[in-house]
C-alpha cells in the first residue's frame, strides 16, 4: 500500500481590515476571556511590590478632597448646591474624575505601553485599550464604595435620581475612551503626546465642575461649557447622589460631543493598527 502523502501544514492567513469592517466584534467575543487576563494582570502589575496596594484608590482622592476642603471649602468658601458640605460635595467630582484621568491615561499609552505582546501575537488590538480601562474600574469601585459612606455619614438622603448613575458612568468611560483613542493612536507616530496627557488632565480638570458647581456658570456661557462632555458627567453624578438641580438642556452637548468623539477616535485607531506594528 502506497504511503499516505504527507498533508501540508494549515496556514492562517490574517490581512488587514479597512473601515468599520476592522472592528470585528465576533471576534472581539471570542476573546474575551483575553480581555479579562490584560485587565487583571494591569492591576497585578500596578500594585506589586506596593505596601497600600489598592489602598491608594482611597488614599489619592481622599488626600485632594482634604486639600479641595481646606483651600477652596474653608479658605475661599466656594459656594455649592443646595449648601452641601464641601468635603461630599467636591469627593462626588473628585472620584469620578480620577476614574477619568486614570482611563485616559491607560488608553493614550496603551499602545506603546504594550508594544512586546503587539509585536509577538495577533489578536484583536482593541482588547489593550479595554483592558486599561476595566482594570481602572476596581480603584473606582474602591473608591466609590467610601464616597458611598461618606455621604451617609453627612446624613445625605438619595433620590430616585440614583438609578440614573449608571447612564452617567457609561457618558464618562465614552469620553475617556473616545479621547484616548484618539491620543493613543496619534502616540504611534508622535511620543510626545504621553508627556503631554498628564498636563492636560489637570487643565482639564480646572475647566471642568470639580472644585466648584456648575450653576455658577453664567447662564449666557453654560451651553458652551457645556461643550466640554464632563461638565455633563460631573454634574449628572451630583444631581443623582446629593440631589443637586438636575441637569438641563446642556447635557445635550455633552452627549453629542462625547458620542462624536469616541466613533471619531475609534475610527482614527482602527486606521492606526494596520500599520502600528511596523512602526512600534
Amino acid at each position: 500500500m502506497a504511503e499516505a502523502r504527507a498533508q501540508p501544514p494549515a496556514v492562517t492567513r490574517i490581512r488587514a481590515r479597512a473601515g468599520w469592517e476592522a472592528l470585528n466584534l465576533r471576534e472581539m467575543w471570542e476573546r474575551r476571556e483575553l480581555l479579562w487576563f490584560l485587565a487583571w494582570r494591569d492591576v497585578r502589575v500596578r500594585y506589586k511590590q506596593t505596601i497600600l496596594g489598592v489602598g491608594w484608590a482611597i488614599l489619592q482622592p481622599l488626600m485632594q478632597m482634604v486639600v479641595f476642603s481646606i483651600v477652596f471649602g474653608e479658605w475661599l468658601k466656594v459656594p455649592t448646591d443646595n449648601n452641601i458640605p464641601y468635603p461630599v460635595f467636591s469627593s462626588t467630582a473628585v472620584v469620578p474624575w480620577a476614574l477619568f484621568g486614570s482611563v485616559l491615561a491607560a488608553t493614550a499609552t496603551s499602545l506603546t505601553s504594550n508594544a512586546g505582546i503587539l509585536n509577538k501575537v495577533y489578536f484583536p488590538r482593541l482588547l489593550i485599550p479595554l483592558a486599561g480601562a476595566a482594570a481602572r474600574l476596581v480603584d473606582f469601585g474602591v473608591a466609590f464604595a467610601i464616597l458611598l459612606a461618606m455621604i451617609f455619614v453627612f446624613g445625605i438622603h438619595f433620590t430616585p435620581a440614583i438609578l440614573l448613575l449608571p447612564l452617567f458612568l457609561l457618558l464618562l468611560l465614552v469620553t475617556a475612551l473616545g479621547f484616548g483613542l484618539w491620543l493613543g493612536a496619534i502616540n504611534v507616530y508622535i511620543r510626545d503626546i504621553q508627556m503631554l496627557v498628564p498636563f492636560l488632565i489637570t487643565l482639564w480638570s480646572y475647566a471642568s465642575p470639580v472644585i466648584y458647581s456648575a450653576q455658577s456658570i453664567p447662564p449666557a456661557w453654560r451651553m458652551v461649557y457645556a461643550l466640554n462632555p464632563m461638565a455633563g458627567v460631573l454634574n449628572g453624578f451630583r444631581w443623582c447622589l446629593l440631589g443637586t438641580p438636575a441637569p438641563g438642556p446642556e447635557i445635550w452637548p455633552s452627549i453629542i460631543v462625547a458620542i462624536a468623539v469616541f466613533l471619531t477616535g475609534m475610527m482614527m485607531f482602527l486606521r492606526v493598527q494596520r500599520t502600528m506594528v511596523d512602526i512600534l
